[in-house]
């Protein structure tokens, strides 16, 4: 071996570091300073910059990426644009809002069905199908929409964390962890069920500021109409996969490709339709970091970091230091890119994958910019002439945060 090629190697383990470092700079930041790059982008090129830094080669990129997450994501994209193509979810939206209900009860329905839809068909799906309705609905009724549009952000949030299939961080949970479909949804619930009662109440019991919507310039409805049948095919196959997701074993990515392969065998839906509704920028992101963390961690830093804690007494795997760094990380880079970097320092732990995922779910909330979720209620309120800043979206999402983080560790401790 030549003399040089431990520097070569040195050299080439710091690009990939500072590669990295820009990467997830990208990710806290949304993308980067002056390129038209979101994170998706930035995702994608610094994958590409690791390959060519590292010698990386296609192969081993390729099989740095966990399949099986990319497939069940992709899969439940294509069922939930059936559920949309249908107009189930602006039909239910709108069913509910019909009820004469008081605005208290009004708000516990709405939080309710916006958090059974996202256990199933994903939380950002469900905000952008319900935001304009719920928006539409409030300045019908003259009623104040800061609570309700909060509330759905924050309620999709908290629901989506029932399920191992809610958000795109507990399929990656799922997937890479094996965690038993039935067993997560069991230890998962109570908290859930908890945060939303939590939500409600403090929705209900806190004044909130009054808002004036701005004049906005168009509020009708381009929502799908109720096709019946449609949304009769995905109701079916939405609840069979559920069925065997709970009482079979087996590769569940593969069960939801075939589910989402009979959606798309239809003679009124053009497949077309169903692909403009994949979010393929999200399918890009995980890709592009599955590399980019993986050229990481052949550098040694991260075992070497998580070594020394190690030393320091500090252990990922126990609770109360696995919630302070989910918690900070979700915060700072979003959740998605959060639990990929904690992930492979849990050593296959069931308890600690449970945690991980209701932990970095909930703190989707503690921020505007913390969730996908959030961010999509505030640009579709907006288009509706209701503002929902920083500012506002904090005085509900860091309480109810921390009483739902409250909830995590004292049922946690109490079920051990």
């Amino acid at each position: 071996m030549s003399s040089t090629d431990p520097l070569i190697h040195a050299a080439a383990d710091w690009a990939v570091i500072v590669v990295f470092g820009v990467v997830y700079l990208g990710m806290f930041l949304g993308g980067l300073p002056r390129l038209k790059l979101d994170r998706s982008g930035v995702a994608l090129l610094g994958a590409v910059a690791v390959i060519a830094i590292s010698g990386m080669g296609v192969v081993e990129a390729a099989e740095a990426i966990d399949l099986p997450t990319i497939l069940l994501l992709f899969a439940f994209m294509v069922i939930s644009a059936q559920m949309r193509l249908g107009g189930f979810y602006a039909a239910v939206t709108r069913r509910v809002g019909e009820l004469p209900l008081p605005d208290a009860a009004l708000l516990a329905a709405l939080i309710a069905v916006a958090a059974v839809l996202s256990a199933v068909f994903s939380n950002d799906v469900v905000c952008l199908a319900m935001t304009p309705i719920v928006a539409r609905l409030c300045l019908r009724r003259g009623t104040n929409p800061l609570p309700f549009l909060i509330g759905l952000a924050c309620a999709a949030n908290i629901g989506s964390a029932a399920t191992l299939i809610g958000n795109p961080q507990n399929m990656l949970i799922g997937s890479v962890l094996r965690l038993d479909f039935a067993g997560y949804a069991r230890a998962a619930l109570v908290p859930v069920l908890i945060s939303l009662v939590l939500l409600w109440g403090w929705l209900v019991c806190v004044p909130h500021a009054a808002v004036e919507p701005y004049p906005a310039s168009d509020r009708r409805s381009n929502d799908p109409p109720l096709d019946l049948w449609q949304t009769t095919k995905g109701l079916v196959v939405a609840g069979a996969l559920m069925g065997l997701f709970l009482f079979r074993d087996g590769p569940h990515e593969v069960m939801a490709l075939v589910g989402a392969a009979l959606l798309l065998l239809s003679r009124r839906l053009a497949s077309a339709e169903f692909m403009k509704l994949v979010d393929w920028p999200l399918l890009i992101l995980f890709m592009g970091l599955f590399v980019v963390n993986h050229a990481f961690e052949q550098t040694g830093l991260a075992t070497q970091a998580v070594a020394w804690l190690a030393g320091q007494g500090v252990h990922l795997t126990d609770p109360g230091p696995l919630m302070v760094v989910g918690v900070a990380l979700s915060n700072l880079v979003s959740n998605v890119p959060a639990v990929m970097l904690l992930l492979p320092h849990l050593s296959g732990e069931p308890g600690a994958g449970v945690l991980l995922a209701l932990v970095t779910t909930f703190a989707g909330n503690l921020l505007l910019v913390g969730s996908i979720a959030n961010l999509i209620v505030a640009d579709l309120a907006r288009a509706q002439g209701i503002v929902i800043d920083w500012k506002r979206h904090a005085t509900v999402g860091v309480p109810v945060t921390l009483l739902s983080l409250g909830v995590i560790w004292i049922w946690l401790r109490w079920s051990a």
